[in-house]
């Protein structure tokens, strides 16, 4: 499928709150380089930057970040900044507190609920914003999540933050956030091959509620923050052929076709990824299709 004249809205729109967006964004996490949280070696700033201009001359107007994305000499906030600032106004930010790293990147213990406000402070500096248009709470194995979102709540009602989202959380983590403030969004690890009943179920009330469920690692699968396998089933080359496609595509395609309520921010730092990643939101797979990749995503522990 030609890439290059496809843009974001092919895949449709959904809304965060009331900020309409198209189902295909982008995940920023990897316009630090490679390996966005190690000592690897940087990525070319230029190029980061042209993938964010293609971005949006693409029609992507949903961008995932977390000041917590950094790596030697590269932020993905900053990196943002630089290349959109002053900011279209149709595009929206979305970013993630919780994590926290040092400034020699390592990790160290999750946010306290007092220490969030400094984390939404430092994501609005390196932006260059006077407020965040979506916060995710991510997760950090807390039983409770209702101490942190609170916190996010008090902020939201200051006027730093326009919506709030959570990620990696249970049907159980969701239901406590929205007993103390609305939930427009929910990030979980998801994607075809990766079987797991407890975000199957996240993603069943999510579309039910109308909260938009937003997977990360789509694309890259069980390689996470490493980047995507090589190797794809055989199903998955089938179909990519059958469309003239890539299987990162075809990966994508069948993430959005999960449901309307599905939005997808695969990242890259290379602006023909970018395209080809943009694209796949015009594939429209066929019920059969369809039927051999779930049974696929069935079989997967």
């Amino acid at each position: 499928m030609t890439s290059d004249t496809i843009t974001a809205d092919a895949a449709g729109t959904w809304k965060l709150g009331d900020l309409t967006v198209n189902r295909i964004g982008f995940g920023a996490m990897r316009l630090t380089g490679s390996a966005a949280f190690h000592h690897g070696t940087p990525s070319d700033r230029g190029r980061s930057i042209a993938v964010l201009h293609k971005a949006i001359e693409l029609g992507v107007n949903h961008i995932d970040t977390a000041a917590f994305y950094f790596s030697r000499l590269r932020s993905a906030n900053e990196i943002i900044n630089s290349a959109l600032a002053p900011y279209p106004d149709e595009l929206v930010i979305t970013t993630k507190v919780g994590p926290y790293r040092d400034y020699d990147g390592e990790w160290g213990i999750p946010a306290r609920p007092d220490q969030l406000r400094g984390h939404v402070e430092e994501n609005l500096r390196q932006l260059g914003r006077d407020h965040l248009d979506v916060v995710n709470l991510r997760r950090m194995e807390q039983d409770s999540i209702a101490e942190h979102f609170g916190a996010l709540a008090e902020l939201r009602e200051a006027g730093l933050i326009r919506h709030l989202g959570l990620s990696d959380v249970e049907s159980r983590h969701l239901a406590e956030a929205q007993a103390i403030a609305p939930v427009v969004c929910v990030q979980n690890r998801y994607g075809l091959g990766q079987h797991a009943p407890v975000t199957d179920e996240v993603l069943r009330i999510c579309g039910e509620q109308g909260v938009a469920f937003v997977p990360f690692f789509a694309v890259a699968g069980q390689g996470g923050a490493r980047g995507a396998s090589t190797a794809h089933d055989e199903e998955v080359l089938a179909v990519a052929r059958a469309h003239d496609a890539s299987p990162a595509q075809v990966r994508i395609a069948w993430t959005l076709h999960q449901g309307p309520h599905v939005l997808a921010i695969p990242g890259t730092g290379n602006p023909d990824h970018l395209a080809e990643n943009v694209a796949s939101g015009a594939l429209r797979l066929t019920a059969d299709e369809l039927e051999r990749l779930n049974a696929l995503h069935g079989k997967a522990n």
